[in-house]
């Protein structure tokens, strides 16, 4: 048999064993080493599956990923979502449709100390919504605010999407973390354009809280201090040059600690929990991580990447052409799968055609988060939308995806504007 033809049957086997359930990264384990062990023989691709896991459970740079979601667990655990939430309500909540602008506000700095999409929908979820309903917010807008809020986990530094990006790519993960500054700024700032022209469209749909006076809003600013100390304290130490990526996962973990711990915040069984959900998390990454590895020692000796970038170059419709095909592609998977394991599915195959079109890698990485993330709220199986729908129990499927449709179109106009204007993602890096 060509490979042609196996790497045609193991990719087929790959989706059926994931459409039966089967965890990405076995399914991927799974028809790698079978695969591998077919063309070429069974002793090596045993061999490879002790030399690729020790090798991704001991490599240092590998590390960035446990120390963020242990940053991030810390930070979840210590209530700091309910302080940016307030804090973004006595400044906004009074405008029209203002409770949907302080969510978007706060899911973008929870993002920006949490680099999770799921944690943040799952957090506001339980944090916004109850507050938007009490103020008779529509489910469907309450709800949609909340997925696109949660979009942001992926794109604002510590991002676990672009530092696998970065990993998988061999990029410099610190520049990419950078690189998702000001794209992820302009998406929270697009979000709440968005609420604010829904409000003056329809002035009936979205109510206004009370003005809350400005010595509330100094309390508010003084309870948001450790989070804005924290994400300083760690951006500014990666920008400037003072921690690598994973020096920087780690300060971030160990000043979550001490934080938590100091403003009473973390007991001990709020650090048990965070550790163990924190290495749950990493477990579940890093077992991704080993079955992509091993899907890619087969992917190499198919030759998959190569006939891929020869395919697609040979089109004739032009960079961007080929550009467009692989964002409609991320659209479609992100219907089936979680953000990360379309990421470490794709990128060894996608990742030679970028670079044979002359497109530069860390713009890249953001323009394909920024996808991704898409993929994942927009029907019919966005799955952040069954993270909310999990939280919420008295919402439906449709009617979440009714909150999310403008939210979707802002995400189309702000693909268009990174991919016509790179230099968004591409300024601060090259500032470093």
């Amino acid at each position: 048999m060509s490979s042609d033809a196996v790497a045609i049957i193991g990719f087929a086997s790959l989706f059926v064993l994931m459409l039966l359930r089967v965890p990405v990264g076995m399914a991927m384990g799974l028809v790698g080493v079978t695969g591998f062990s077919y063309l070429v023989n069974g002793d090596a691709a045993l061999k490879i599956i002790g030399h690729t896991s020790m090798r991704t459970v001991t490599d240092y740079t590998f590390g960035v990923i446990p120390m963020f979601l242990l940053m991030g667990a810390f930070v979840s655990n210590s209530g700091m979502s309910r302080e940016l939430f307030r804090a973004a309500n006595a400044f906004l909540g009074h405008l029209r449709g203002g409770l949907g602008i302080a969510t978007i506000a706060a899911c973008a700095g929870f993002a920006a100390i949490s680099g999770s999409s799921v944690a943040t929908a799952a957090t506001f979820a339980t944090v916004a919504y109850p507050e938007m309903r009490r103020f008779n917010y529509p489910q469907s807008f309450a709800t949609g605010v909340i997925a696109a809020g949660g979009t942001l986990g992926a794109m604002l530094p510590p991002s676990t999407v672009l530092a696998v990006y970065g990993i998988i790519t061999e990029q410099d993960i610190g520049k990419l973390f950078i690189a998702g500054i000001l794209p992820g700024a302009l998406a929270a700032a697009m979000y709440m354009i968005t609420v604010t022209l829904i409000g003056f469209a329809r002035p009936g749909f979205l109510p206004s809280g009370p003005k809350t006076s400005w010595a509330e809003r100094a309390a508010a600013v003084r309870d948001v201090w450790a989070t804005l100390l924290l994400f300083c304290f760690v951006i500014g130490g990666l920008y400037g040059g003072l921690f690598t990526p994973t020096e920087a996962g780690g300060m971030g973990a160990g000043g979550a600690f001490i934080i938590g711990v100091l403003r009473g915040r973390l007991d001990r069984p709020a650090i048990r929990r965070s550790l163990l959900q924190a290495t749950r998390t990493a477990a579940a990454v890093f077992t991704v991580l080993i079955g992509a590895l091993l899907f890619g020692y087969f992917l190499t000796v198919t030759q998959t990447p190569q006939k891929v970038t020869a395919f697609l170059t040979g089109l004739g419709i032009g960079s961007y052409g080929v550009l467009g095909l692989i964002m409609l592609m991320y659209l479609v998977l992100g219907c089936l799968m979680d953000a990360l394991a379309m990421v470490i599915l794709t990128v060894p195959i996608i990742f030679p055609v970028i670079k044979e079109l002359g497109f530069d890698p860390i713009w890249f990485g953001v323009i394909i988060v920024m996808t991704v993330e898409l993929g994942l709220i927009h029907p019919p199986v966005g799955m952040i939308v069954f993270v909310i729908k999990s939280v919420i129990q008295d919402v439906t499927f449709a009617t979440i995806f009714r909150g999310v449709l403008p939210f979707i179109v802002t995400d189309i106009i702000r693909l268009i504007i990174l991919i016509a204007f790179p230099i968004i993602a591409l300024w601060l890096p090259s500032r470093m």
